[in-house]
């Protein structure tokens, strides 16, 4: 288990927000947000910081296809 979540990490952890989308956007983003939060508790090292920004990428992808869906069925 981290004991501390490095500097680097915690600044990547604020990219998961997601209070301020449109509830159907937020359940889309909240389990990356989860996922984030539950990897920053329990693991360590540079890998973790890399993990997240991978992760972020996917969580953005995943929002804009959301959206598109939106916009489809709207």
């Amino acid at each position: 288990m981290a004991a501390e979540v490095h500097p680097a990490t915690a600044a990547m952890l604020r990219n998961f927000r997601y209070d301020h989308l449109p509830e159907p956007l937020q359940k889309v983003s909240r389990p990356f947000h989860d996922l984030a939060h539950e990897l920053a508790k329990t693991l360590s090292g540079p890998e973790v910081t890399k993990a997240l920004d991978d992760l972020w990428a996917a969580k953005n992808w995943a929002v804009v296809a959301a959206t598109h869906d939106q916009e489809v069925t709207g």
